[in-house]
């Protein structure tokens, strides 16, 4: 009898084979990847930092299309037509930018949470090595200036960092793509989503193609989203940013970063975090997103919603902290220490182990099968593509592992136990959960993380302190970049071109995210009024930071209280039903993810937009659309983001073109 065929998932279906592989790969690598490099470095970097400052959000893919459309339209005056893989490129260049402003948030972040309350209350502050911060009496934060030497080592540290993480990002990647999609033929179901807006730019600039002129759908699509993007972007974002340069105090129509009404609600519903984030740009990723995925997040707060009550409620005692009065912020946090710290660990443990067990079964299934059919298989490599030797990949593990440790030790001046925990990270922990993401992003599109290992790791070390929560470890899943290459592939890309790209890159981000970031902060103290989200959600980002920081100390801490075998295995026993259920009644695997992700005290200020996005895509644009629905609303999305970014990046200029006004003595 032959063995069964696996059951397949309907909505992951509908994503698989949208985008076929081209025969013949072309180098996108060229001199207008390079100015537009410097272009998103000098316009759009610091444009993303002050909006993730203002309302919590960056340019992010948005700086990508209005790099990607400027350049396109310059190349059309000088009669040059890019090329799909010198478009994509250029994607690739902005959106690293783009990722990179992290580096200077962290400078921002690090700068702010030595001196946060949290930090001196619970008496992580005292102990902040001088390659994380500065110590507070440093004249460097009365002059709010990152270059003086008592940052020195917080910048050196950080330059090496991203160096190696970077290095390993590429290769490591592009060694585990070739296993998933070369050996494994994996179909990579999310990676044409990511490369359909490139395809639709790319059939504008071809018109000699009667194919792509009559696709021209793509671009119609993302215009539409351009404009309603530069409309919202106006009145949600432009506005504050303009009379916050202007006055002082930014004017906002709709609150940033939302509408707090937990206060109105507590009578009802104690407990429990209620709001409204009112950016429209929630409302379309819901429509993007998987629907079943959303389903599962607003099921997961759903559960919140009556689960909260009964756990504040005097008989059961769990919620003990909550008290009427408290907003959005103080309500979290509390429940966080209280019981769903604990709750989310054996949540998370269960569904990351049911997801590898389900990946084991299914690699060996599979293997069964094609050995059956075929016989003994080997890597079958697409000519052209620019691939490289696979002992290259080896040795740039080995090498990047190794000098992570060496570095690390040397920052602790080699303790035992931690050097041991790096050993087990760096060549156990990353390759396994690397491969395993590997293969679950090629099969469905999603990222499997086994929650809290660094942080148990390095308690169980046995260090004293809080320094080792800020090494370099040597802990990474690089699997999720098989879905990058992957879209290279789809665009017709040479892979030697993006490595060639990252070399020219690397500089140019390191200048420009460590200067407009000490630009940033003489503008204004951050977090302050002037930056909205910042000041409204820093101080609970460091709140929660601390709780682990404080593990570490040798003495009683918030850890304790936030940490509780019976709660972890209660979310344990909860997740292994919700698997156990999910997959016996044959329901779509984002459904499961979605409610985790609803359970995890996420935002129902987000959640419920994006649900409403779901219930809009699925239940009325995609009936009036039909099956396209699914290849429109990405490009659409797309659009949107651009033209939001558009309007940020005219007042993000108009911002430091007042601020940046050198007054004269006299």
């Amino acid at each position: 009898m032959s063995e069964p065929s696996p059951k397949i998932d309907r909505e992951l279906e509908a994503f698989r084979q949208v985008m076929e592989v081209p025969s013949t790969f072309r180098e996108g690598f060229s001199w207008s990847s390079l100015f537009g490099a410097l272009f998103i470095g000098v316009l759009m970097v610091p444009g993303a930092m002050y909006m993730s400052l203002l309302a919590g959000q960056g340019l992010g893919a948005a700086a990508q299309w209005v790099t990607v459309i400027l350049f396109i339209e310059v190349a059309r005056r000088a009669h040059r037509m890019l090329n799909r893989a010198e478009i994509f490129v250029l994607f690739f260049m902005a959106g690293a930018m783009m990722t990179s402003m992290a580096m200077g948030q962290g400078l921002l972040w690090n700068q702010f949470f030595a001196r946060s309350l949290s930090a001196r209350e619970y008496g992580i502050a005292e102990h902040l090595p001088t390659w994380f911060a500065p110590p507070p009496e440093s004249e460097s934060y009365s002059q709010r200036t990152f270059f003086h030497l008592d940052w020195m080592p917080v910048i050196g540290l950080l330059i090496f960092t991203t160096f190696f993480s970077r290095l390993s990002e590429l290769i490591l990647g592009y060694g585990l793509f070739r296993a998933a999609s070369d050996v494994e033929r994996l179909p990579f179901p999310m990676a044409p989503i990511g490369a359909q807006g490139v395809m639709a730019l790319a059939e504008d600039v071809d018109e000699r193609d009667q194919a792509a002129r009559q696709k021209s759908w793509r671009w119609r699509a993302f215009s539409i989203g351009g404009a309603i993007g530069l409309a919202f972007g106006s009145v949600y974002l432009l506005l504050p940013t303009l009379t916050g340069t202007l006055t002082g105090t930014p004017f906002m129509i709709f609150p940033i970063p939302f509408s707090d009404w937990t206060g109105k609600t507590e009578s009802v519903l104690p407990a429990v975090a209620m709001g409204m984030a009112w950016d429209l740009g929630h409302l379309i990723t819901g429509m993007v997103l998987p629907f079943f995925g959303m389903v599962g997040s607003f099921v997961g707060l759903v559960i919140t919603f009556v689960l909260n009550p009964v756990l504040y409620h005097p008989d059961v005692g769990v919620l003990t902290s909550w008290r009427p009065g408290d907003d959005t912020i103080a309500t979290t946090f509390k429940n966080n220490v209280d019981f769903y710290f604990s709750f989310g660990i054996g949540v998370s443990i269960a569904i990351a182990v049911a997801g590898i067990a389900q990946i084991v079964r299914s690699v060996v299934s599979r293997r069964r099968r094609q050995g059956a059919r075929d016989g003994p298989r080997g890597m079958s490599t697409p000519e052209g593509r620019g691939d490289i030797r696979l002992r290259w990949v080896f040795a740039c593990y080995l090498l990047v592992t190794l000098t992570y440790i060496l570095v690390c030790g040397w920052l602790i001046d080699w303790h035992r136990g931690v050097m041991i925990v790096l050993v087990l990270l760096g060549f156990v922990y990353t390759p396994l959960i690397s491969y395993v993401t590997a293969r679950l992003e090629g099969m469905v599109g999603q990222v499997v993380e086994i929650p809290m290992i660094r942080e148990a790791s390095l308690i169980l070390s046995g260090y004293e302190g809080v320094k080792v929560w800020f090494l370099p470890i040597p802990i990474a899943n690089y699997g999720e970049m098989t879905v990058f290459y992957r879209q290279a592939e789809l665009t017709g890309t040479k892979f030697t071109s993006i490595w060639k790209a990252q070399i020219v890159l690397y500089p140019v981000i390191l200048l420009c995210t460590i200067l407009f970031a000490n630009f940033i902060w003489g503008l204004a103290e951050v977090p302050s009024p002037v930056y909205p989200f910042a000041q409204k959600m820093w101080e609970l980002q460091a709140a929660n930071s601390c709780i682990m920081y404080s593990s570490t100390l040798g003495e009683y801490s918030i850890f304790e209280d936030a940490f509780r075998w019976r709660y972890l295995f209660a979310g344990a026993g909860f997740g292994v039903v919700l698997f156990g259920v999910m997959s016996s009644v044959g329901a779509p695997i984002f459904l499961t993810y979605g409610v985790v992700r609803g359970l995890g005290q996420s935002m129902p200020h987000v959640i419920i937009p994006q649900f409403i996005g779901a219930l809009l895509g699925r239940y009325y644009f995609q009936k009036r659309l039909g099956l396209k629905w699914r290849q429109y609303v990405p490009v659409v999305a797309a659009g949107y983001f651009c033209g939001q970014g558009l309007i940020i990046t005219l007042g993000v200029g108009v911002t430091f073109l007042s601020k940046a006004v050198i007054r004269m003595p006299f």
